[in-house]
């Protein structure tokens, strides 16, 4: 990876761009966008002091187009990847170029002009406020905002968002897939960038991460803006990818929030929900098998496997109740 210099040359300012008195990076991940990246870059707001635009790798004019914006902008800085390494790869790039250069919060806006610049001062306000550490964009709240947006793509969207919310903790959160969000600094230092997930799918691993630590996430609703752009997620198969990862973050946010960092029963909640409703479901199997292999009456075992089952689900509902409440109280560290 090298990043560009494309100030030297330039005659220092006596003042750079502020919004509310705050020093705003936003970071462009692109891969093959030569198509809009030069759109995405002409409309991002006056106000922005430093754009990241991170070349993947691509096969296409991107870094060209991005080096010839870059001459017309001083804000604008290439950051090129020597081989593809993936959108969440490209993203803490940018967020690493910010936190060297001492910005103060860092959007992202993805190189395919999909998101909508008018909105971003709505990402940044919370920051600024000290309501939130991490905002995020949420185009499923309403029919409307969600115009122009496939139903397979809605619904993958819908069970990513539940997964999210049971492996990250914010139970409030909606539209995890959305990558139009902004960050505060000092979030950025005290997470590990080198561990969050290099390729779709950071920003589920990265909600996880940001919920270990106690940082504040706002949802800030927004319209999906669909046009020429193509999208590279295939839903059949990212699914389960993320699924298998947010299983782990999920895991791994049980042991360091609730057993490493402090402590909280809930954890012996969760793990008693599993093995009693596993059994629940062999109970269920064994009196299907006790029915029309063995030939006997299923209505005891198949009772007793339901009750088994309740149990468990109950189990399972206290732990998501007992972490609800955590998210409310706002117990973390900053």
């Amino acid at each position: 990876m090298y990043i560009e210099s494309v100030l030297a040359d330039e005659t220092p300012a006596t003042s750079s761009p502020r919004y509310r008195d705050r020093r705003i990076a936003v970071v462009v991940p692109a891969y093959n966008e030569e198509l809009l990246i030069g759109e995405t870059l002409y409309t991002i707001p006056d106000f922005v002091e430093k754009i990241y635009v991170v070349d993947d790798c691509s096969d296409d004019r991107t870094l060209s187009i991005i080096q010839e914006y870059a001459k017309k902008d001083p804000r604008i800085i290439p950051i090129h990847h020597e081989e593809n390494m993936g959108v969440g790869s490209s993203i803490v790039s940018g967020y690493k170029a910010a936190i060297a250069d001492d910005l103060d919060i860092a959007a992202v806006m993805a190189g395919d002009n999909q998101m909508d610049p008018a909105f971003l001062p709505k990402l940044l306000d919370p920051i600024i406020d000290g309501k939130s550490d991490y905002t995020m964009g949420n185009r499923l709240i309403s029919p409307v905002y969600r115009k122009g947006m496939s139903t397979w793509r809605f619904f993958g969207n819908a069970v990513l968002t539940f997964l999210t919310k049971m492996a990250s903790g914010y139970w409030q959160m909606m539209d995890p897939q959305n990558g139009f969000t902004a960050i505060s600094a000092r979030a950025l230092e005290r997470i590990s960038l080198d561990d969050v997930y290099p390729k779709y799918g950071y920003c589920n691993d990265l909600l996880v991460k940001l919920n270990v630590w106690g940082f504040r996430v706002i949802n800030v609703p927004h319209p999906a803006r669909y046009g020429r752009e193509k999208s590279g997620i295939k839903y059949s198969s990212y699914i389960f990818k993320v699924s298998w990862l947010l299983l782990k973050d999920f895991l791994w946010r049980l042991k360091m929030k609730y057993v490493v960092l402090s402590f909280h029963p809930l954890v012996f909640y969760y793990a008693l929900g599993f093995v009693i409703t596993c059994l629940g479901i062999f109970g269920g199997i064994y009196s299907l098998y006790y029915k029309f292999v063995l030939g006997n009456a299923m209505f005891v075992p198949l009772v007793m496997s339901i009750i088994v089952f309740g149990l468990g689900a109950q189990f399972w509902l206290f732990a998501m109740l007992f972490d609800m409440q955590q998210e409310k109280n706002t117990n973390g560290w900053y």
